[in-house]
């Protein structure tokens, strides 16, 4: 024959809540932190991978058509 404990069984009730209320209070700072990170790098003026991707291949570009200007300048002066 079990007999219940009403002592442990309201210990594992607070136990179970503190936890939810642990879980709780992580995802609420967790939260927090990333909204505080991303108004800071907002504040910053950093910019996205893909504007980043973006202008380096504009200035990939303006390279490769600078030097074919050369080029071409080079043969006319050649002439």
């Amino acid at each position: 024959m079990q007999t219940r404990n009403k002592f442990l069984d309201d210990m594992s009730k607070l136990m179970t809540n503190a936890m939810g209320v642990a879980q709780g209070a992580k995802d609420e700072a967790e939260t927090a932190m990333k909204s505080m990170l991303d108004r800071w790098l907002a504040d910053r003026n950093f910019v996205t991978r893909e504007e980043f991707d973006a202008v380096r291949a504009m200035a990939q570009k303006a390279r490769e058509e600078n030097e074919a200007l050369k080029a071409r300048i080079a043969a006319l002066e050649a002439k």
